[in-house]
């Protein structure tokens, strides 16, 4: 076999954003790209903040001696410092710098901590639906993901989540505000989670609880995402800067760990060998100087907001059911079709690309992403309406 069994399987049933993705390029070709509408790939468009290009000069040219060398595996010490404030922050947690390690973006975070945790055959528990790659992310290290129902509203099922934990879970994954979704959850969902999580503790099941935030500082109405690390000792926060700072090319993000969980320097130690072992070795040295720098800066939100008013509104008129998003760059839209990827099919005869729910474990939904120009949204609608009238 000329690759491995495992991913050629996985080949065969890629990810479908990014093959609607691949379809638009081809879509465009032959109708042109002015009548070609892609909600398909989650990649902002957003302008970084202002201050990010002269801090990015600044940096770059920097010629101080070994400036381009070799660093702790953990990342720089005053960056993990200043992520540690932030997370302290967020969490409502005294977080220092040695409960942080600079990663490779949310993904390679969530990748360093799954390696460090999971032994083979254990479980991770996750709310349907979820982010497509997780179930890749697990298999990498040998895991198994055990998807879970939410409630109707995509809030959290506390209830599902306790019937599926068993003596192999090992965790419990969150994602808040949700890809795809765009929901966030409630400090009330999270605070019974952590009552639950803590009481199969006591029962002797040692769960962590690990909340991927990449969209935290993206949302909407005045809408406060809640603590996570101060809610249970045997918590990690993972996220990164490709949505805050709209620097998803970059891939830099971190970890946070509650600095009360058992074990707390052992977990650290493997958290930053597993940091080096699985190849990332370190966070990019340059943009972590960057970011080092931008911390409390963020992308103009209204901007998002904006588009997601738009969206929503025309949709709605459009007669499409969904609920609102709270935060993230994302609709969730129930598909008239009992099969999803029908209705992606009929949608892309009329030149306008979503991803079916299926492929991230909502069958029965499309994800559209408003992370485009809205000039694109504004003319994809009215051909949207006349989809959807014309379904048979």
């Amino acid at each position: 076999m000329p690759v491995a069994d495992q991913i050629k399987a996985s080949i065969a049933g890629s990810s479908w954003i990014r093959k609607m993705f691949e379809e638009g390029i081809e879509l465009k070709k032959t109708l042109g790209a002015d009548k070609v509408f892609d909600f398909t790939i989650g990649n902002p468009d957003v302008a970084p903040p202002e201050k990010y290009y002269s801090i990015a000069g600044s940096v770059a040219t920097d010629r101080s001696k070994n400036v381009h060398g070799y660093m702790p595996n953990a990342g720089y010490e005053n960056v993990r410092e200043v992520m540690a404030k932030k997370a302290s922050s967020d969490h409502a947690c005294d977080v220092g710098a040695n409960n942080v390690v600079m990663t490779v973006g949310a993904a390679g975070g969530l990748n360093v901590l799954f390696r460090a945790l999971l032994n083979p055959d254990e479980e991770i528990v996750v709310p349907k639906p979820y982010f497509a790659e997780y179930g890749a992310y697990a298999s990498n290290h040998k895991a198994r993901l055990v998807p879970v129902e939410s409630k109707t509203d995509f809030s959290i099922d506390i209830d599902a989540i306790d019937r599926a934990i068993t003596d192999k879970t090992r965790i419990v994954l969150i994602n808040s505000p949700h890809n795809p979704t765009g929901r966030v959850y409630s400090a009330e969902s999270l605070e019974k989670l952590a009552s639950l999580l803590k009481r199969h503790k006591e029962e002797g099941r040692h769960i962590y609880l690990v909340a991927d935030e990449p969209y935290r500082e993206i949302v909407y109405d005045g809408i406060v995402v809640p603590p996570v690390l101060s809610l249970y000792s045997e918590s990690f926060v993972v996220t990164s800067f490709s949505k805050t700072l709209s620097l998803p090319g970059e891939r830099i993000g971190y970890i946070a760990q509650n600095p009360g969980m058992d074990d707390c320097g052992l977990v650290m130690n493997a958290l930053i060998l597993c940091n080096r072992i699985l190849g990332f070795v370190n966070a990019p040295a340059f943009i972590q100087r960057v970011v080092g720098e931008l911390a409390d800066e963020k992308v103009d939100v209204s901007i998002y907001d904006k588009r997601r008013k738009l969206f929503v509104n025309g949709l709605k008129e459009a007669g499409l059911e969904f609920a609102k998003p709270e935060g993230a760059f994302y609709l969730f839209v129930k598909s008239p079709f009992e099969n999803d990827v029908d209705f992606v099919n009929h949608l892309k005869k009329y030149g306008v690309l979503v991803v079916p729910g299926s492929g991230f474990g909502g069958p029965g939904y499309v994800r559209m992403a408003y992370c485009i120009d809205e000039k694109i949204i504004e003319a994809a609608l009215p051909i949207i309406k006349k989809a959807v009238s014309e379904i048979e």
